[in-house]
């Protein structure tokens, strides 16, 4: 069974830019303006936030909102109309030397102004920009701030209405990790073979039965597998489940409708049994240990109205996995970001695959997916985490205490 598959042209959101928003958020992060720049397709986020959904783009074009007043627009000779769609007073060059004249002209009053920078790469997913144009846009006057927080403002931030697709979203997953447990039962006690790749087009067709869409199939992992964070079984490519197994089921999908839907993404684990052997109840109790207090530390932070960020929630349970002995076996950052891709914009729970400095802002969520990965299996234990004005909440409850055994379920 082949799962549905979300793609860009499925479904397009009636996301539109909004001046007035884009503005506020300049304001808010006290600088000049936001200047966006595009060549070659290398920023994605521009014609995102822009909602330039068509467009035929072969030359280098700017455009400067600033925090107040008219943007300006900068764009090729043969290319005037690439920006039409857009607000603003409209700037043509032909030559690099006119190119460099319009932007000192442009610039020359602005003491900074954000692009889709980081310094030192420290958040990549936002550094869209090369060296060359950050140099070039300093020549004019202005430094160079990340536009990292604003970015996330637009591209992360979830409405009342996605919410409520991510509840939903959150609720069918739950139920279809206990769908494929009990499917595993089943064969097992009626003494067929099953494997990870049944199991996992299994909960594809769950997905397809309940329309919902993923950008690509589960996790299946069975024993030294579920060691490896990303493994996945293929048609070709699988393990046979018995009784006696250690089991992982990471599983991500969102619904097909409203076209701006957001995902939910979640990990639970089993044994093929009717009990659970200590051995892997200790791990568990570890990973579990530290995803409960990366998530008590972000809600006592949001509660009390204190700034947070994504690298600190990541220390909480990298700190409580490293005391307990398996620093060296938590292979992967603590979360990422969550919104209409399962691996989204805003602000990721990372302070080692990089340092997230970006501040955990409300309306938006995250996964908490801490792990310990060892040669003869590895636990993971994932739940989504939303912001709202005032608390963290987790939806898809109730959440995983302990390792399910299989063979026991009703």
């Amino acid at each position: 069974m082949k799962a549905s598959v979300a793609s860009k042209g499925e479904a397009v959101s009636e996301k539109h830019f909004d001046l007035e928003s884009v503005q506020a958020a300049i304001k808010d992060e006290e600088i000049d303006g936001w200047l966006f720049y595009f060549f070659h397709d290398n920023d994605p986020l521009a014609l995102s936030i822009l909602n330039l959904t068509q467009g035929h783009f072969t030359r280098r074009w700017f455009y400067l909102v600033p925090k107040s007043g008219e943007p300006v627009k900068i764009v090729h000779r043969i290319e005037m109309d690439a920006l039409d769609s857009l607000p603003g007073e409209k700037r043509v060059y032909l030559g690099w030397k006119q190119l460099e004249s319009v932007l000192k002209e442009v610039l020359g009053n602005f003491k900074e102004v954000a692009m889709q920078y980081s310094p030192m790469n420290h958040i990549p997913y936002v550094s869209r920009v090369d060296s060359g144009i950050v140099e070039l846009v300093r020549s004019c006057g202005p430094s160079v701030a990340t536009s990292a927080n604003l970015v996330q403002k637009f591209e992360a931030v979830w409405s009342d209405e996605q919410l409520k697709s991510h509840v939903k979203a959150a609720e069918n997953l739950r139920r279809f990790v206990f769908a494929a447990f009990k499917f595993i039962k089943e064969r097992i006690n009626s003494g067929k073979s099953v494997n990870e790749y049944e199991v996992q087009q299994y909960i594809c067709k769950l997905y397809d039965e309940n329309g919902m869409i993923t950008s690509s199939p589960p996790i299946v992992a069975v024993n030294a597998h579920s060691g490896l964070p990303h493994y996945q079984p293929n048609k070709d490519s699988f393990s046979e489940i018995k009784k006696g197994d250690f089991v992982l089921l990471d599983i991500w999908a969102k619904q097909s409708t409203p076209p701006d839907a957001i995902y939910a993404d979640i990990t639970w684990t089993g044994f093929v049994g009717d009990t659970v052997p200590q051995k892997y109840v200790d791990i568990f109790e570890v990973v579990r240990g530290a995803r409960d207090a990366a998530l008590s530390f972000v809600s006592e932070k949001v509660s009390s109205k204190c700034v947070v960020h994504g690298y600190q929630v990541d220390d909480v349970s990298r700190n409580y996995i490293t005391e307990r002995g398996y620093g060296d076996k938590f292979v992967h950052r603590t979360g990422h970001s969550i919104c209409t891709e399962v691996h989204a914009n805003g602000a990721n729970i990372d302070n080692l695959e990089t340092k997230d400095e970006r501040e955990i802002i409300s309306h938006t969520g995250f996964s908490i997916e801490p792990g310990v990965y060892l040669d003869e299996f590895g636990v993971r234990s994932e739940i989504d985490a939303y912001v709202s004005d005032d608390e963290v909440l987790v939806f898809g409850q109730p959440i995983q205490t302990e390792i399910v055994a299989i063979l026991s379920l009703e």
